[in-house]
């Protein structure tokens, strides 16, 4: 059962990482850049020669660890899940580098017995050298079997945490711009190099139990392939251009699907969501991109 206070307080130690050219290239081709070997616009990402990182690399840098599986968290770690996902720009990633990641919770929202609660998590990415800061990212988890920790305490249902507004749907119109990207078959097995190792990602045995009929592409690799939709679609491939990008996870991916990206701009706002093309489901909703 989770402690709010407990929670709220809990304290995180600095994490220093330190990431190459070869970190930043792998990350890209994790994502499926570099998939047609004629254009030079997705070669910045994947080749050494005036290399340049993603935007969307942050999410992988100065990660905690997989600290809720600790039991002092109180959180039932084997039923949550990724529900949203923000992150803003404040100034380009360095292509390599040492960075610090200083992670805090934000909020711990109880939608009542048998409804789950929200986890609000920031994490903040320092340039070591510098101090600078480079992006803000705000996790979003769903725990799904933690509901009711405020009725326990006292403090009526839906204690805790005020939740933050919902995130904006995206326009009941037909889209302004859309981009299919492919993923590759193996997508997961490489981009689990960057970060999450989790074997549902890579044993097909795993993906079962978890009830998928095969390993599943992970959420923040599918988040990616989104970034990479607007900054071919809107950015010129500039990563500079990117500010922001924020949405909710709707329903996994499967590696080597085809993901479709459907934009609607509105000034230096771009609304969106993305579609597995083969099964026609979304699986990224409420999409936000600012754009410089």
């Amino acid at each position: 059962m989770i402690d709010y206070a407990k929670l709220r307080a809990r304290k995180f130690p600095e994490v220093e990482q330190t990431y190459t050219a070869k970190d930043t290239m792998l990350y890209a081709l994790g994502l499926g850049y570099g998939y047609d070997p004629k254009d030079e616009s997705q070669l910045q990402f994947v080749y050494e020669k005036n290399l340049k990182a993603l935007p969307t690399m942050a999410v992988v840098l100065g990660y905690p660890g997989f600290w809720v599986k600790n039991p002092d968290s109180g959180i039932d770690w084997v039923r949550i899940v990724h529900g949203e996902q923000s992150l803003t720009v404040h100034k380009p990633l360095p292509a390599a580098g040492t960075v610090v990641g200083i992670s805090r919770i934000k909020a711990v929202v109880d939608k009542g017995q048998g409804k789950g609660a929200l986890l609000f998590q920031e994490r903040t990415i320092h340039d070591k050298a510098t101090g600078d800061l480079l992006a803000t990212l705000d996790h979003v988890t769903f725990c799904r079997a933690d509901g009711g920790f405020s009725e326990k305490e006292g403090n009526g249902p839906k204690g805790g945490d005020a939740p933050p507004p919902p995130k904006p749907a995206v326009p009941d119109t037909a889209p302004d711009k859309v981009c299919d990207l492919p993923t590759l078959p193996q997508a997961a097995l490489i981009y689990r190099l960057c970060a999450d190792d989790n074997p549902l990602h890579a044993e097909p045995a795993v993906a079962k139990a978890a009830g998928f009929p095969q390993p599943i592409l992970h959420g923040l690799a599918t988040y990616g392939v989104a970034g990479h939709a607007i900054l071919k679609t809107f950015c010129g491939y500039d990563p500079a251009k990117l500010k922001s990008l924020s949405l909710r996870f709707s329903a996994p991916v499967f590696p080597g699907e085809t993901i479709r990206t459907e934009m609607w701009k509105e000034g230096n706002r771009v609304r969106f969501r993305a579609k597995a093309l083969q099964r026609d489901i979304v699986v990224l909703s409420h999409g936000t991109a600012d754009i410089a």
